[in-house]
């Protein structure tokens, strides 16, 4: 993995080598192992390496590839990239790398925008056609990896992530209205191109842009699991669905430990990490690196569940490292984790990422990682009351538990002047589930969480806080074989045994049963799970700072309500609505926006 970034000029003018410097820079913990710029004419690019891949200089980027005349920079793994690479040589493409960068170059001389369709793994990329001054930009089917833009008539800047282009100046900070809307109600999701400011838009996942010289440009979406019950699956018992289940995870695990480097697995004792350890096993491998964190207990709140992952480390013998993080930590992987996040994000869990990459990061350079099991298999307590509900039915009972209010409430807590007339997240999320290709309610819901939710929420937070210290996150369950497995299983199998059944049922064939009958775990910080203390003074800071009020997000007195009980009010998930106030105000703070 990497940090990339460029500049497409549209007016005549050169590209600003300064700002690029500036944006590359900010980039670097993404690519710690080395760093190039490369320009001709309207264009620049620019990137940020870590080596995992082709580990000599044959692999820097940008690569110029000076006999199909294509320029290339990108981020994340290709994971088929060998067999792709003997299928071009066949057709007579010579390389001079082992990377699969080169790959990419090549597939797309020879596939044009369809390169992608042939492509298994995460990644963003920008490919410069140095004949046509075309720009192609593209990006993985489950968003894994980020590419943001920021496009005015004169040029488009763009970046793996926010605040690298922020450094490059010229850019529209105001907050947008829309987006801020989505981060209030949609549980912070705020889904593509949309981003917090108004100067900087996200390409789509599974999208590919081409952009002209002129800066017009179109995209090609190519990707959508239907979410249906399809033919070749007709008359599969149980049994076969968990059969299927193991063989393609197994298949998806296994594809991702190519690297010229030791791969090893984030373990949190959860069925979904542990999984993953047991089929590593299975394939025969030994002395598997395994990490689990854990913090500091505090009243009668756990801080950690080495019992579980212990029970897996030995099952399979593991070289175990049980991470436990002192509470005096936990603060600075706070104020550490929002500084990492390319968006607001809300979820504790940003900080527990945070801090275990750190200590990670001093032994490997890549991991695998169970995100996505969830969103794909119904994993969540929002998903049991889609069961009966019919179709068009999906948005009323959706929004009731996973919004965090309604318009009406959002009136009473925004200032005036930011409240828009348009209901835009519940339109956004009816038009996504009304979308042809989904059975059931259920169906059309795993299809928006795992399209939207997912990529802009978990997935978004793991490449964050991972790649603040130069550590690559594979994550085998978004696999997208997997993935288009997991949207056809019949959504019985998916909620059964209070979500998940299937997987659950599954892995009894490879796990201790311990793991698969515990209660659902999840990163435990319990310094912030209720906000006191240095925790409580970070986000009263925040709320009562001079540029919070002059900004005037959100109405006084509901901030003081908040701040006069913190931990009192939530939303239907729980979450704490201080919190979300406050981790919105921080991460403008600390990022400059004024």
């Amino acid at each position: 993995m990497c940090g990339l970034s460029g500049e497409f000029r549209f007016d005549g003018g050169q590209p600003d080598l300064e700002g690029l410097t500036r944006i590359s820079a900010v980039l670097e913990p993404r690519g710690p192992d080395g760093h190039g710029l490369w320009h001709e004419g309207p264009v620049a690019l620019a990137h940020r390496r870590l080596k995992i891949i082709d580990l000599t200089e044959a692999g820097a980027q940008p690569m110029v590839d000076d006999e199909l005349n294509l320029v290339t920079v990108f981020n994340g793994c290709i994971y088929n990239y060998q067999d792709l690479r003997k299928e071009l040589q066949a057709e007579g493409y010579r390389f001079f790398s082992t990377s699969d960068t080169e790959v990419i170059g090549k597939a797309y001389h020879r596939w044009g925008v369809h390169c992608v369709d042939h492509f298994m793994g995460m990644f963003a990329f920008a490919v410069l056609e140095r004949g046509s001054g075309r720009l192609i930009l593209g990006r993985d089917r489950l968003g894994i990896k980020p590419l943001y833009l920021a496009q005015t008539p004169e040029r488009l800047r763009f970046a793996s992530s926010l605040p690298a282009l922020l450094a490059g100046g010229d850019i529209n900070t105001s907050i947008d209205p829309v987006a801020l809307n989505f981060y209030m109600s949609f549980h912070a999701v705020v889904p593509p191109p949309y981003t917090i400011l108004t100067g900087v838009r996200k390409l789509p996942p599974a999208t590919v842009r081409i952009v002209e010289p002129d800066g017009t440009s179109t995209d090609r979406h190519y990707w959508s699991p239907r979410h249906e019950r399809l033919d070749k699956y007709a008359g599969l018992s149980e049994n076969d669905w968990q059969d299927l289940v193991l063989d393609t995870l197994q298949t998806a695990v296994q594809r991702r430990m190519v690297a010229d480097v030791p791969v090893g697995v984030l373990l949190s004792g959860g069925i979904d990490s542990s999984v993953i350890v047991a089929l590593l096993a299975d394939a025969g491998q030994h002395g598997l690196q395994t990490f689990s964190i854990g913090f500091e207990r505090v009243g009668d709140r756990e801080g950690d569940e080495f019992e579980f992952s212990d029970i897996v480390a030995k099952e399979f013998d593991t070289h175990h490292h049980k991470l436990m993080m002192p509470s005096s930590t936990v603060l600075d992987g706070l104020d550490g984790a929002v500084g990492a996040m390319t968006e607001p994000m809300v979820s504790h869990d940003c900080i527990a990422f945070y801090l275990l990459s750190q200590a990670v990061s001093q032994h490997l350079t890549v991991v695998q990682s169970g995100q996505g099991a969830d969103e794909l298999l119904a994993g969540y307590d929002w998903y049991p009351p889609l069961a009966d509900v019919p179709a068009e039915r999906a948005l009323e009972v959706y929004s009731a538990r996973f919004f965090d209010r309604d318009k009406a409430t959002m009136a009473t807590i925004l200032q005036p002047r930011w409240t828009i007339e348009q209901d835009a997240p519940r339109d956004f999320v009816r038009a996504h589930l009304d979308q042809p290709g989904a059975d059931t309610a259920l169906d059309r819901v795993l299809r928006l969480d795992s399209q939207v939710m997912l990529v802009d929420d978990p997935v978004k937070r793991v490449d964050n806080m991972t790649m603040a210290w130069g550590l690559e996150a594979r994550t085998p369950f978004l696999d997208h074989e997997f993935a288009e497995l997991a949207a056809a299983i019949p959504p019985a199998l998916k909620l059964a045994n209070g979500g998940k059944g299937v997987l659950k049922q599954a892995s009894r064939k490879v796990l201790p049963a311990a793991i698969i009958d515990r209660k659902k775990g999840h990163f435990p910080v319990p310094a912030i799970i209720n906000l006191e203390g240095p925790y409580l003074g970070r986000v009263r800071d925040a709320l009562t700072d001079p540029q919070a009020k002059e900004r005037g997000l959100f109405r006084p007195e509901y901030v003081d309500r908040l701040l006069a009980d913190p931990n009192k009010l939530r939303t239907p998930l729980g979450s704490n609505q201080l919190w979300q106030l406050g981790l919105l105000e921080m991460w403008l703070q600390r990022h400059g926006i004024g």
